[in-house]
């Protein structure tokens, strides 16, 4: 068909011709909302660098939880600060740490909340890296045991579903193997596994303090360059047990969530990272654009691109626009 017979422009003349054709929908559904949580009572900090977004003791976490799910938002992914870092990341895998205390305080007052955890180790470290170190450097092997011990540190306190993001060869199986062991099989894991060593993490480093105090990310993140790798790297996790892969960041990435989507038939997620959700709020704040709208438009072609999960320190606000709609 060709103009003037076809006339694309008629099907988009008012608004209730635009919904009825609508290829992709963003729903609460699609949307988890990450959460720092920190030892404390009553805090509530803001993060310089994300504003609207807060360091939360764990009975705030609980609350801001449950004003996630009173939106629709269906899940929750929670970070943690520890009190104390040592070479060994040990406030990872402690049963009296910040991430299981949390999980305990949610799931106890709030259990019909999914909740999903981070599973590394950087933020627990002296050293900022997400494994372990011997002579300047990453441990690959060393590190499979310790990230094990951590998610199953989670399912012991109540967490719904793991998400390892440390980027270690075979920490899947690791933890695949650690779960079942110990009678979680029916913990699904969402791996993290198209991370790239991007520039977009910055804020994010400052409000889980896991900046690495030597050295870069470069020798187990991925080349932002690749895409090939990306699948092989999806191949392999599903290989060791993953439920769901996971790429991250998103925006940047959209050709990786979409090659992802056709080539694998797990569930896809993406991160909508923290310098995303950053540049959008600086820009917003200084009116160059409205920020709710692009928000909107972002989470939307991240749908699109094959996503059915999103990550995003918009969900609330984004949940918000949803329901008024």
């Amino acid at each position: 068909m060709q103009f003037p017979d076809y006339r694309p422009r008629r099907l988009r003349q008012n608004e209730a011709f635009r919904r009825m054709i609508r290829e992709t929908r963003l729903s609460t559904d699609n949307l988890i909302m990450p959460l720092f949580a920190v030892f404390g009572k009553n805090v509530r900090e803001p993060i310089a660098s994300m504003p609207g977004q807060y360091h939360f003791s764990v009975e705030n976490a609980a609350k801001t939880a449950r004003e996630a799910a009173e939106l629709g938002i269906p899940a929750i992914m929670l970070f943690g600060l520890p009190e104390k870092k040592d070479p060994l990341g040990t406030g990872a895998y402690a049963k009296d740490g910040i991430v299981q205390k949390a999980i305990k305080e949610v799931k106890n007052k709030y259990p019909e909340i999914v909740v999903i955890t981070d599973v590394c180790l950087c933020q627990y470290t002296d050293h900022g890296h997400c494994g372990m170190v011997e002579s300047g450097i990453i441990d690959n092997d060393a590190t499979l045991d310790l990230l094990a011990r951590t998610a199953l540190s989670h399912a012991e306190a109540g967490a719904d579903m793991v998400a390892p993001s440390d980027m270690m060869d075979g920490r899947i199986g690791f933890i695949r193997e650690m779960l079942d062991e110990n009678d979680y099989t029916n913990i699904p894991i969402m791996s993290y596994a198209a991370k790239y060593c991007s520039a977009f993490y910055g804020p994010f480093r400052e409000a889980a303090e896991s900046s690495p105090q030597f050295g870069d990310r470069r020798t187990y993140q991925m080349d932002p360059a690749n895409s090939l790798e990306a699948v092989r790297e999806a191949s392999l996790d599903i290989t060791e047990g993953a439920d769901i892969i996971m790429v991250k960041p998103a925006l940047p990435y959209l050709d990786i969530i979409g090659r992802i989507r056709e080539e694998i038939d797990l569930p896809v997620a993406a991160y909508n990272v923290s310098g995303e959700y950053a540049m959008i709020k600086a820009a917003d704040q200084m009116g160059w654009l409205d920020g709710t709208a692009v928000a909107m438009e972002m989470l939307t072609a991240i749908k699109r691109a094959g996503a059915e999960m999103i990550l995003t320190y918009f969900a609330m606000e984004a949940a918000r626009n949803l329901n008024s709609g």
